[in-house]
């Protein structure tokens, strides 16, 4: 019988609407050929026995036996997938060492099993300007540090630009984070999961560094911090707010360097990160 082919001989009758549903799904039913009722032979008297001869009984009818169907053998369970080690309940208490030290060692999410070296952050932590990029490239992969490569020479000659640096304190510095610190597999987008699971991390930097300017560059750091879906063309020439920060929203360096024609666009931004500062 193939496998189409619905058995009902060891089930209830199906009534015709259950018939026509299995018709639309393809299904043939099956069964068996009702029996014709039996026709009674014509009674023929045995002979009579001769004196003296035993009678042997006849056997008794018995019922034609139907075979039981024996049940499918039951598949083990399987076992659940296992989930990812949960983070500290504790990210918004942890000071500079013990942050840096559990983003060191994460697994919250898929991310820690291909990645190089984790992304912290880097300048200073006492400054006044804070830069939120995206997420770590290749080349931030393999040192630990965001903006480093192409994107991160063009994010300097913009720093310099308002008299700011990785490397300088105060009034002269700018701290560096990401939304994600670990690096996506081929450079591809982040996944909701993965900014959700690291964003405590860099909750609790923006509430150490204490910024006055928070500059967002590129979409999934503005989504991140303002909660938005809205282009950054739409977003761009106002102040938004995180946690009570003004936050200036720009393109990523990466963006400026394949679209050179928006880096005025981008100085603007920097301009209005400046006057949004002076008047903080």
């Amino acid at each position: 019988m193939s496998d189409d082919v619905l058995d009902t001989s060891f089930v209830p009758l199906l009534d015709a609407r259950q018939r026509a549903m299995l018709a639309e799904m393809g299904v043939r039913v099956w069964a068996p050929r009702p029996v014709p009722p039996a026709v009674a032979a014509p009674v023929v008297e045995a002979p009579q026995a001769a004196a003296g001869t035993p009678k042997v009984a006849a056997p008794p009818a018995t019922a034609p036996s139907r075979p039981v169907p024996t049940p499918a053998p039951s598949s083990a369970p399987l076992a659940p997938a296992e989930a990812p080690p949960a983070r500290p309940s504790h990210v918004d208490r942890m000071d500079w060492s013990e942050l840096r030290e559990t983003v060191a060692n994460c697994q919250a999410c898929g991310l820690c099993k291909g990645r190089k070296n984790t992304v912290f952050g880097v300048g200073d932590v006492q400054t006044d300007w804070m830069i939120v990029g995206e997420a770590p490239g290749e080349n931030e992969d393999l040192q630990g540090e965001p903006f480093v490569g192409a994107a991160g020479q063009l994010l300097d000659n913009m720093l310099r630009a308002v008299g700011r640096s990785r490397q300088g304190e105060g009034a002269q510095g700018a701290y560096i984070a990401n939304v994600l610190k670990c690096r996506p597999p081929a450079n591809r987008n982040p996944q909701p999961e993965e900014v959700a699971r690291c964003e405590p991390y860099l909750v609790r930097q923006v509430t150490l560094v204490k910024p006055k300017v928070i500059v967002a560059m590129g979409r999934f750091a503005v989504q991140s911090l303002l909660k938005t879906t809205e282009p950054i063309g739409r977003l761009r020439g106002r102040v938004h707010r995180y946690e009570g920060v003004p936050v200036i929203v720009t393109y990523h360096p990466a963006y400026l360097l394949r679209t050179p024609g928006d880096k005025g666009k981008a100085w603007a931004d920097l301009c209005l990160a400046m006057h949004t500062l002076d008047n903080a």
